[in-house]
């Protein structure tokens, strides 16, 4: 059994997609894990170390992470490892892109990049895996697919935003799957 230690059942839903056929993750509510893990770090590579080593001292089991971060360049690097409360604790969606927004108003330079990192501890060794997805806001949002910021990210090379494209779609830009196919070559690799 892999853990992937998370309760967000949308990112567990893209990962499971992303991972060959033979690969089971159980979340953490599947596992029988009920417990939110704080991410108390500046970087997203700790915080997914920190979400790792929680879940294998709790189980023994082998076990990943993942933090995910939206770079806007022109806010130096924000909301970054506080993308998911960026409007506050509540951990809103549309707020968290309204804030965005508002923030990014009257800027022309509006270049971002997901970047995902994965933390895995595997056999009681612990390995980091990155994804990078480059691309740019939009000035409002469009579409109702995915979650997060995924209706403003446009991918380069897309003029359609993450939030109007399905998730085989989405799929071929993913910073979440390029970390994710790390993760599946090193474990091919291993097992």
């Amino acid at each position: 059994m892999l853990i992937f230690a998370t309760n967000n059942e949308n990112k567990a839903r893209e990962v499971q997609a992303i991972l060959p056929a033979g690969i089971k993750v159980s979340t953490l509510k599947e596992a029988g894990i009920d417990q939110d893990i704080p991410e108390p770090y500046d970087t997203l590579e700790e915080n997914a170390l920190e979400k790792a080593r929680v879940i294998h001292r709790l189980t023994g089991n082998n076990c990943f992470s993942e933090d995910t971060g939206l770079e806007v360049e022109a806010l130096d690097g924000a909301p970054g490892v506080h993308s998911a409360r960026y409007a506050g604790e509540h951990r809103s969606n549309e707020a968290n892109i309204a804030l965005l927004l508002h923030n990014l108003e009257g800027k022309t330079a509006r270049r971002a990049r997901f970047r995902t990192v994965v933390a895995l501890i595997w056999n009681n060794e612990e390995h980091l895996f990155e994804g990078v997805c480059t691309g740019h806001i939009a000035f409002a949002p469009t579409g109702s697919g995915g979650f997060g910021y995924d209706p403003i990210f446009i991918p380069e090379g897309s003029d359609r935003s993450f939030g109007e494209m399905t998730m085989e779609e989405k799929s071929r830009y993913s910073h979440r799957k390029k970390a994710v196919a790390q993760l599946v070559a090193f474990l091919n690799q291993v097992s």
